[in-house]
């Protein structure tokens, strides 16, 4: 009993102060970044209908794109954080500069999806004209800032790597707050900022055009590239990153560098990629089953959504802990450091769990006052408790798995979890029910179906963390 008490003050106290400390400015950056896409959908929904629809379809299609690349890219953190464990500082700046060239490649080739593929995908979609045109318009505008978003994304994975996670809240901050202003002047143009002031602003500002959903494009891009610019300054003048003279000498592209970046972060890539289109399939079956049905499952995800930003920020920090003490070659401590982290991570979803359930009738009536959406998204919440468990538990598992670079079998796993148990068992049960047990259970069926597939990966995963830490 002795011994355990020792190492919860020696050890796992210290761990879990540290693990919080590198995760609320990644949660916070998260947050920043979600209210840049709240922000879109707020403000050009006052525009009209049609910029509405435009940027919402236009996001299904960049966002998954953005997100690919990300995930690649947060490869570069557990590299550098080993590399920092171990004290090879020099090592450092040349696999940063290969995250740079691969982030500079996805962002070109993001790019040049986004200007030539999006009508095709469209009218294979029966998306609207009118429609189909404004978003393709904005859609060539983001094109501009893929690149932009890339590399930030890549500064910021190295930065985390550094256990220097605040800056990313920060220079998330400056792109929102980039965002609103160059929204609003884009979309809303001189009529908008005639409103917002009086007439006394000069005439040749009351003569800018309204854009709409292209204008929101702009802004987008713009935010993009200020993240960017901003964290290539920062980390060129930040004094925690001086030991690794980022920008002093560029690297050329070396194969070797390039090689272990995609083997680590390509799965990482991937994985975020199947558990977003997850989603979009899901949003996809339940739009037959009519308004009431795709209201109340849109709020009751965005409503855990929001909550699920913790756990997952606590998944990003873990793959920091693991890999730094991995470095370190403290094998023993590296496991301690994995598993306090799980723990850790189911503390944090029993608490979500329990603010979902208290707040959830308040929180649904600031979303919708329609009744019968109010009492079916109540029903969902109270799968969505349960849920959080499993997500909470899948996602910090994985982030422990990739401190130790082992992301391929975190990829599989993932991806024979999410659509195998999660969208063909939830589709099972939501059109046809459990024979002779029950009825076709509708939206209630794709989230037990959620909940087994998080639930399986989690057990999977958990399997994986326990055989590769005994390894190691």
């Amino acid at each position: 009993m002795g011994g355990f008490a020792n190492h919860i003050k020696t050890i796992y106290w210290p761990e879990t102060r540290m693990l919080i400390t590198l995760a609320l400015p990644i949660c916070g950056a998260q947050l920043a970044q979600a209210g840049m896409s709240v922000a879109d959908v707020m403000m050009t929904g006052r525009q009209n209908a049609t910029s509405l629809a435009a940027v919402s379809v236009g996001s299904s299609l960049w966002v998954p794109l953005m997100l690919f690349m990300t995930g690649t890219l947060m490869g570069l953190t557990p590299i550098v954080a080993h590399l920092l464990g171990g004290q090879r500082n020099d090592d450092i700046r040349p696999a940063v500069h290969q995250a740079l060239w691969v982030a500079l490649a996805l962002g070109t080739l993001a790019a040049v999806l986004l200007w030539t593929a999006v009508m095709p995908i469209f009218e294979l979609m029966e998306v609207p004209p009118a429609v189909a045109r404004e978003s393709a318009a904005y859609l060539s505008a983001v094109a501009y800032g893929m690149p932009g978003i890339a590399l930030f994304q890549a500064l910021r994975a190295f930065s985390d790597g550094m256990n220097h996670t605040r800056p990313a809240l920060w220079i998330s901050l400056i792109g929102l707050a980039v965002n609103i202003p160059s929204n609003y002047i884009l979309i809303y143009g001189g009529d908008g900022l005639v409103n917002l002031f009086g007439n006394w602003i000069p005439n040749t500002i009351q003569q800018l055009p309204a854009l709409g959903a292209f204008g929101c494009g702009i802004a987008t891009a713009l935010s993009m590239w200020t993240m960017a610019l901003t964290m290539a300054y920062y980390t060129r003048r930040g004094h925690i990153y001086r030991s690794v003279s980022l920008w002093q000498k560029l690297t050329l592209p070396q194969p070797t560098g390039i090689r272990e970046l995609v083997v680590v972060g390509m799965p990482i890539g991937v994985a975020i990629f199947v558990e977003v289109t997850l989603f979009t399939l899901i949003a996809l079956f339940i739009a037959s089953f009519g308004e009431v049905t795709v209201g109340a499952h849109q709020i009751a995800l965005s409503f855990t959504s929001i909550l699920f930003m913790l756990p997952l920020s606590l998944s990003m920090a873990l793959t920091v802990r693991v890999g730094n003490t991995l470095g370190q070659r403290r094998l023993t401590l590296a496991r301690q450091v994995a598993w306090n982290g799980v723990v850790i991570s189911v503390i944090v979803a029993a608490i979500n769990s329990t603010l979902l359930w208290i707040t959830a009738a308040p929180v649904i009536s600031l979303y919708t006052s329609n009744p019968d959406v109010q009492a079916l998204t109540l029903t969902i919440i109270a799968l969505a408790v349960i849920f959080q468990l499993s997500d909470s538990l899948q996602v910090n598992l994985a982030g422990a798995l990739r401190g130790y670079k082992d992301t391929r079998i975190v990829m599989i796993i993932t991806v024979l979890s999410y659509w195998i148990v999660g969208l063909g068992g939830g589709h099972w049960l939501g059109t046809h029910g459990m024979s002779g047990i029950s009825e076709p259970m509708g939206v209630h069926g794709y989230w037990i179906g959620l909940i087994a597939g998080l639930s399986a990966a989690a057990l999977l995963l958990g399997w994986r963390l326990r055989c590769i830490s005994r390894q190691e």
